[in-house]
């Protein structure tokens, strides 16, 4: 699984947030789209295939586990935000409420 850092993650990236609705509500990266992780299975075909796709959580962990998904069921290369919305936030970047 190729992971990238929060700073790596370029403008306009195809980025999914797969926490939950209450965290995501919290804060998140302008451009990420919710697919919370308890739904990701049932809604993969909103992934756009023919694009990079860059996974987010809290801290990395979820995201893990959604590429490895992403790769064994469905043959898909998803890159792993190292840190999550938790680095997002250290490194200062922006964050939509």
């Amino acid at each position: 699984m190729k992971t990238v850092n929060v700073t790596q993650v370029p403008a306009g990236a195809q980025l999914i947030d797969v926490r939950e609705a209450d965290e995501y509500a919290e804060g998140h990266a302008p451009t990420a789209k919710l697919i919370a992780l308890s739904e990701f299975t049932s809604r993969v075909g909103e992934l756009d295939p023919d694009r990079d796709i860059y996974i987010i959580c809290r801290s990395g962990g979820r995201s893990g586990q959604a590429c490895e998904y992403l790769s064994q069921a469905h043959g898909l290369d998803a890159i792993n935000v190292a840190g999550g919305t938790l680095a997002w936030i250290e490194a200062g970047l922006p964050l939509e409420k």
